[in-house]
């Protein structure tokens, strides 16, 4: 059977997506006059002279699968900084707990143990020609300096004291208010990026810290991970969703934190909804390109057998004629649906045994729709081989694990906790009408994916990962620095809306988006 290299198939895509936006017009230049207009703003009833933020990843500058010295000094709260500064008409401090790595570490791709470090996503063109994004360093041929190092993160050594940013990545909201996350090392709870800067580790908090400061402004952005984690990892259960009624508990306590004991204002932000992000469409339900000869072996070795073991289940009682359609298997020459498992078909274990017993592997299998979505991560399995047999591939032969696919019921309970969630997070944020300000980030990205693109200050942003445009970094989760700007002014917005400030906007010319293609 022939093999096919499905990320072969998505550098193709991105390759054409960057011959078609990289093609450039003749430009005839002419000398011009220019006068430039100083940026002026004021801050309202704002104060943002001990400006600290409190978040996950985002708050952090994480990008491009990894935390790394590029991506901090781009984060959004630093932007806003900036931006706060010409209102406050004075310069803003904001110190973060440098990571101090051109590529940072990259925890999906690394393994501590077994000697592998690997640090941020770079798009790279072996070949010169497909672009893939891979972790540095990327071995042989290997990507050019600096893109060739990567480095396990070490205590941060500066004044723990005078911190801004309290971002950490990978943390879920009730871990800002938990002094485990910073120890033990050996317990589910524990964040090493947290443990690297916080004051007391073990026993101090990230809520605690950031309080200490004694902040006249903040920004709060937290609850993302408690949807993304069951989103990335396909709802196999691994990372659950968390319980509205504990995300409710944890989300108040801390707003009580915030605004008790000090007179300070801030602004929090909703959870956008991350079935639209480029981790789960740059790899399509229908990512399996077959040829003739291909799709009729495939058929005649597992699709004929498959689909008359069904109409028996049908015929003795065990499964519906929907569910016999929705389990048929069929192959085209052209684009074919991706086989996973679902495990809300109806398990037919039992009755795979003796001449069926071949049949085992697909108990609860199907093929995908429309309505299915598949992460980013797919990507590096499919079309590969199970234990180098031509026979058996991933998502062709072989049904994909759950945590390579969101099957509807799951992301409805996506869909379903993000409204809980941001209906908990404005209605707190309206208990203190005078103080806090809601930056719907939700809404902005919501138009963001619907508009496909946003021009402003000369350049154009779009929601994907394609260079030059594209707002989002290779892991197609994260923003990369021009997105995070354009996430800093969705904040600005929120802050001029409630407290009459006049904050500018940051100007989405200044910063950069995701680099062409490395190439050896």
């Amino acid at each position: 059977m022939k093999t096919i290299n499905i990320r072969q198939l998505i550098a193709l895509t991105l390759g054409a997506s960057l011959i078609i936006s990289c093609k450039q017009e003749v430009i005839t230049l002419k000398q011009q006059t220019t006068t430039t207009t100083p940026v002026t703003g004021t801050k309202g009833s704002a104060d943002f002279s001990k400006f600290v933020s409190i978040g996950n990843s985002l708050t952090a500058g994480y990008q491009a699968g990894a935390l790394f010295t590029n991506g901090q000094a781009n984060s959004f709260p630093l932007i806003l900084s900036k931006q706060f500064s010409i209102a406050q008409g004075s310069t803003i401090t904001f110190n973060q707990p440098d990571i101090n790595s051109v590529n940072g570490f990259n925890s999906s791709y690394s393994n501590i143990g077994s000697g592998i470090i690997r640090g941020r996503l770079v798009l790279f063109a072996a070949d010169g020609v497909q672009a893939h994004a891979v972790p540095t360093p990327a071995g042989a041929p290997g990507v050019p300096a600096p893109y060739n190092t990567a480095d396990v993160p070490t205590p941060y050594t500066g004044d723990k004291s005078k911190l801004n940013n309290f971002g950490v990545p990978g943390i879920l909201l009730g871990q800002v208010l938990d002094p485990r996350t910073g120890g033990p090392s050996n317990t589910v709870y524990y964040n090493g990026l947290y443990a690297r800067f916080a004051t007391n580790p073990g026993t101090s908090t990230i809520l605690g810290d950031a309080m200490a400061t004694q902040p006249t402004f903040f920004t709060f952005d937290l609850g993302n991970n408690d949807v993304l984690g069951y989103a990335t990892t396909g709802g196999d259960g691994s990372i659950p969703l968390t319980p509205k009624d504990n995300f409710q508990a944890y989300y108040g306590a801390a707003i009580s934190t915030l605004m008790g004991g000090t007179s300070c204002k801030g602004v929090v932000s909703t959870i956008p909804n991350v079935t639209t992000i480029p981790f789960f469409y740059t790899v399509k339900w229908n990512a399996i390109p077959l040829d003739a000869a291909t799709a009729s072996t495939v058929t005649s070795n597992l699709a004929n057998n498959y689909n008359a073991f069904l109409a028996g289940m049908k015929q003795a009682g065990v499964i519906t004629a929907a569910e016999v359609t929705k389990r048929t298997l069929t192959y085209t020459a052209g684009q074919n649906a991706i086989l996973i498992n679902d495990e809300t078909l109806t398990d037919l274990t039992p009755y795979m045994a003796g001449p069926y017993a071949g049949l085992l592997p697909y108990a609860m299998a199907r093929q995908t729709t429309s309505s299915d979505l598949i992460p980013l991560t797919a990507g590096g399995i499919l079309g590969t081989l199970v234990n180098n047999n031509p026979q058996l591939v991933n998502g062709v032969t072989v049904p994909l694990a759950d945590k390579y696919a969101l099957i509807p019921s799951e992301i409805s309970a996506i869909l379903t906790a993000t409204a809980d969630f941001n209906s908990i997070i404005t209605t707190t944020a309206a208990g203190f009408p005078d103080r806090i300000a809601v930056a719907d980030v939700n809404a902005a990205f919501t138009s963001f994916v619907t508009s496909q693109v946003i021009v402003a200050d000369g350049v154009a942003i779009t929601p994907n990962f394609t260079p030059p445009t594209g707002a989002f970094s290779e892991d197609g989760v994260h923003p990369n620095s021009r997105g995070y700007a354009y996430m800093a002014n969705i904040f600005i917005d929120a802050i001029n809306a409630k407290f009459g400030a006049t904050v500018p906007h940051a100007s989405l010319a200044d910063y950069s988006g995701v680099g062409l293609p490395l190439v050896p």
